[in-house]
């Protein structure tokens, strides 16, 4: 078969020319569908450089999600109307660019939602790491509802009921969901944790016998980093199962202890000593003192319950106030000659003089 033969025949009802007027038409509209729209996107990118509007920011950003294989499709679909096609051709063809068109409003509404999660979180400041973590989640599942949506359209436009495929699904659907149960609960804990916020990137936890600051949070499992260092991974499902202690939300910590005295101690040292102890605890800045009292009588011990506050969230100022407080207590007693009371056992010996006179007068 020679190349004359070829170009005779037809091929679907066209000959081999309008085939190649098509085809010839198809690579020239992609080419200049292409050039125009890198020529919208750099002129885009750089009136979005000198201005401070968002609009020209969200073209850019939209323009650059557009798909080149779909420019293809699309010059290709616009040739073939050089085609005299049949009707069931024809129907393909609308059915193939409905589904790209499809497609692309896809990864545009893609685009969209990164684009306004990016700028949501240009204006977080830094360290507010659950907002990131929640409007990440977020946009996440905005697609993945947009996804859905369009499926839904698509499998509508091609001529097939989608609520007899939904409902054809519903059973398999059900085992699905035994089956991923787990992960699913994970999944749902997540969008509580997002929605109820018990706890934030960057808060200091506790549960059950673990502690840690949270460092991400994801759809299914939730990190923390141990005070020694390694990184812990625990289930969204079993973690909001637990009893969980928020430190990093408190105002203030609470100290209350207990001192005890000898009982040599003198009715005066005994009755300033809580005034000592309140004026100690609020000669430092960030304290409330609550109370100091003579609480009871111990064992080998006068015993003083005290408590505190401390007016900071932070564990370092914590411990830090606490040591600064007990040392000056410390050296306050001593300089009062107060001294502290500790487990003692005192034995009273009676002294028994020996009678030896008879003995002595028998001599």
């Amino acid at each position: 078969m020679n190349i004359e033969e070829i170009f005779s025949r037809t091929y679907l009802g066209n000959p081999a020319e309008s085939w190649l007027w098509a085809l010839g038409a198809a690579i020239v509209l992609a080419l200049v569908f292409n050039f125009i729209l890198k020529r919208f996107v750099r002129g885009f990118a750089n009136l979005a450089e000198k201005t401070e509007t968002d609009l020209d920011d969200l073209v850019s950003a939209l323009l650059e999600k557009t798909s080149i294989v779909l420019i293809i499709i699309f010059s290709v679909y616009v040739a073939t109307f050089f085609l005299d096609l049949t009707q069931q051709v024809r129907e393909f063809r609308k059915s193939v660019i409905i589904i790209c068109l499809l497609v692309q409003v896809g990864l545009w509404g893609s685009g969209f939602i990164d684009y306004y999660v990016s700028k949501k979180l240009a204006n977080i400041d830094v360290g507010v790491g659950a907002t990131v973590t929640h409007l990440r989640s977020l946009g996440f599942f905005a697609k993945v509802v947009l996804w859905v949506i369009l499926v839904i359209l698509t499998i509508d436009n091609l001529g097939f009921d989608p609520t007899t495929i939904i409902a054809g699904l519903g059973v398999g659907g059900i085992a699905v969901a035994l089956a991923l149960q787990n992960v699913l609960g994970d999944v749902i804990a997540s969008l509580s944790i997002i929605f109820d916020k018990p706890f934030e990137v960057g808060d200091f936890i506790v549960v059950d016998d673990i502690m840690g600051d949270v460092e991400h949070i994801g759809l299914k499992t939730t990190r923390l980093r141990s005070l020694s260092g390694e990184q812990l991974v625990l289930s969204n499902n079993d973690l909001l199962q637990s009893r969980i202690k928020n430190y990093k939300r408190m105002d203030s910590r609470r100290i209350d202890f207990s001192l005890g005295v000898i009982y040599e101690t003198s009715y005066d040292n005994l009755e300033k000593i809580p005034g000592l102890i309140k004026d100690i605890i609020e000669s430092e800045q960030k304290t409330r003192f609550v109370r100091a009292h003579f609480s009871s009588y111990g064992d080998f011990s006068l015993n003083y319950d005290i408590v505190y506050f401390v007016l900071s969230p932070l564990f370092d100022d914590y411990m830090d106030i606490q040591q600064r407080i007990n040392l000056k207590i410390f050296k306050r007693f001593s300089d009062e000659g107060i001294e502290f009371a500790y487990p003692t056992r005192k034995i009273f010996l009676d002294s028994v003089e020996a009678a030896s006179t008879g003995a002595g007068a028998g001599d």
